[in-house]
């Protein structure tokens, strides 16, 4: 019974010690523009919908919505440049102008 004792031990070492190095995946580590929200999946919500088709058949009958997923929505990386970088500003223009 001592051997059996000793080699459950055993195992169960290494199991910690080969599993301590795993590391979980990352929460939301990928980056789908749709995102299920609503009541019980928190916020942003369940973003892994790459299309709002997806999104509303995963929604359909559990009482939630699609939207945006607002890390993609405002993310400025994915925005690109500012549109007015090298123009200059709009000259104002009066509804009577009398100069």
């Amino acid at each position: 019974m001592r051997k059996v004792m000793m080699m459950a031990a055993g195992l169960v070492g290494v199991a910690l010690v080969s599993g301590g190095d795993a590391t979980p995946a990352a929460a939301g580590g990928y980056d789908y523009p749709w995102c299920v929200q609503g009541r019980g999946v928190g916020y942003p919500g369940d973003c892994s919908y790459q299309t709002l088709e997806q999104c509303k058949a995963s929604a359909s009958g559990r009482g939630v919505a699609c939207g945006i997923n607002p890390r993609v929505a405002f993310d400025p990386a994915r925005r690109g440049p500012t549109v007015y970088v090298d123009m200059p500003p709009p000259q104002r223009v009066h509804r009577y102008n009398y100069y």
